[in-house]
């Protein structure tokens, strides 16, 4: 095979040639990138590949690959990295990308996105969102697949948004994908942590390695942010900061935070905080509830700073809604207060109920479950979560995936232990039902692990399925 060198290569791509990491979508006379995936080495497709019609094979070096006629090759130390120069030049964005602003942490990725891309707008500035509920800029929408796309649609998305003029881009970054460099070759303008619980602990194995991936977004390596901000209230943005202290740290308890934020008053209609920084202190009156989103809010103020922005420019901040199924309420003529959440994890279970305790409902009833083929161990832990908070736990199915349903539950069911009722009932729906018929006048009721999602997967089925859609028909 003939050796080919990266310009070669990206003037192919640069005239039209197209560019597939997947050997089955390949095409006669494309760019084939095998990349070393967690479960599969793409190596092994280049046989594949080549049958297809690839005309050049970029791989690992190291890597032997059988002559072929026509073929040519470009060996490189990181196939991953290679695929984010190789992306922009298929995508055209070589020359012009967005400012982008990459939200990491196992919670609050979501609503802070959503956050700073309303302050982003509000602001005049044509500003594009990717991330776990869909992808969006002005006169567009695309479904979502996973928070991260994989680095070649992502690269796809973001030359669509150049196209169409997008200026500033934010968008949620995963620990897988930071973990897979799916995001090479996309400079990280402003990089925000907001904190780390256990989770996904299948995919990364302990704490330690979780943490190592989300902190690529900001420590010395490709995918390192210009700049960043940290929650200092958490041990593990500490550490951050630690690491590299030109980090602006936020936090609502931290003395060590640059930007601090204090809740002044909180009900049911929403929060005042006093927010100070660099000298400067104001209010800020919001309708999102809780603790949490006091963080979500300091942290998209965070960012709005570094990118330029003055404190008066972030009050429209106090308009912003929040994300879709996040501690969403449910309208409903029988006034009664449903919330839907996509609280998956023991941190997020926690932040929530506590959130809607401090509320003054009279009992809070929870719906929730843990997905299958997940971290195992954090089941107990999420039913010990709703045990300290709820007055009527109700535990169902989420996600079972290939997992026995009943199984998981009877997982769930050891941290449940001193919780003041519960209710066990496997199908989702009737479980959702059976929670709206025990309501009274002044409870709250949160449906939690699902939030904006509107599928359910049993077996290898996804199966339509929304935890908003079954709460209208109960309320029908």
């Amino acid at each position: 095979m003939n050796q080919m060198n990266l310009q070669n290569v990206l003037e192919m791509l640069r005239s039209g040639t197209g560019l597939r990491t997947h050997s089955g979508a390949v095409t006669p006379g494309d760019v084939f990138v095998a990349l070393s995936g967690t479960r599969v080495d793409g190596a092994r497709f280049i046989e594949d590949a080549v049958a297809r019609g690839a005309r050049v094979v970029v791989h690992k070096e190291g890597v032997a690959v059988a002559p072929a006629a026509g073929v040519s090759t470009l060996a490189v130390p990181n196939p991953a990295q290679t695929l984010g120069v190789l992306a922009r030049a298929a995508c055209g964005t070589e020359s012009r990308l967005p400012r982008i602003v990459g939200v990491t942490g196992t919670n609050g990725k979501t609503t802070t996105a959503h956050l700073i891309h309303f302050l982003l707008s509000a602001n005049g500035l044509m500003t594009g969102l990717i991330g776990t509920v869909h992808c969006s800029w002005p006169g567009a929408k695309v479904a979502a697949t996973m928070t991260t796309p994989d680095c070649l649609s992502l690269h796809g998305i973001i030359g669509r948004m150049v196209r169409d003029g997008v200026e500033d881009l934010v968008m949620e970054v995963s620990s897988h994908a930071l973990d897979q460099e799916r995001t090479a070759g996309l400079p990280m303008a402003v990089g925000v942590f907001s904190n780390l619980t256990q989770d996904h602990l299948d995919y990364h194995g302990d704490m330690e390695r979780y943490f190592e991936a989300k902190s690529r977004l900001f420590l010395d390596g490709p995918a390192r942010c210009a700049r960043g901000l940290v929650n200092v209230d958490d041990e593990y943005g500490r550490r951050l900061k630690m690491m590299r202290p030109d980090l602006l740290g936020f936090g609502l308890d931290s003395e060590d935070a640059e930007l601090r934020c204090r809740i002044l008053g909180a009900g049911t209609e929403g929060m005042t905080l006093g927010i100070s920084h660099d000298g400067n202190a104001w209010e800020l009156r919001t309708s999102l509830v809780g603790r949490h989103n006091a963080y979500n809010l300091l942290s998209a103020v965070g960012a709005g700073l570094l990118l330029g922005l003055t404190a008066a420019q972030c009050a429209c901040l106090s308009q912003a809604l929040g994300a879709p199924g996040r501690l969403e309420r449910v309208p409903n003529t029988r006034e009664l207060n449903i919330f839907i959440d996509y609280a998956h994890t023991p941190d997020a279970l926690e932040k929530v109920s506590v959130a809607l305790k401090s509320m003054g409902f009279k009992r809070l009833i929870t719906v929730f479950g843990c997905g299958g083929d997940r971290d195992a161990s954090k089941r107990p832990l999420m039913g010990a979560a709703v045990a300290r908070h709820a007055d009527v736990a109700v535990v169902t199915s989420d996600n079972p995936r290939t997992e026995d349903p009943e199984s998981i539950l009877d997982q769930i069911e050891p941290g449940l232990a001193g919780a003041r009722l519960v209710l066990r009932e496997v199908d989702r729906r009737k479980a959702i039902a059976l929670a709206v018929q025990s309501m009274q006048p002044g409870d709250a009721l949160l449906i939690a692990g699902k939030g904006h999602e509107d599928y359910q997967v049993i077996g290898t089925e996804k199966r339509h399925f929304s935890d908003f859609e079954v709460v209208r028909e109960c309320l029908a």
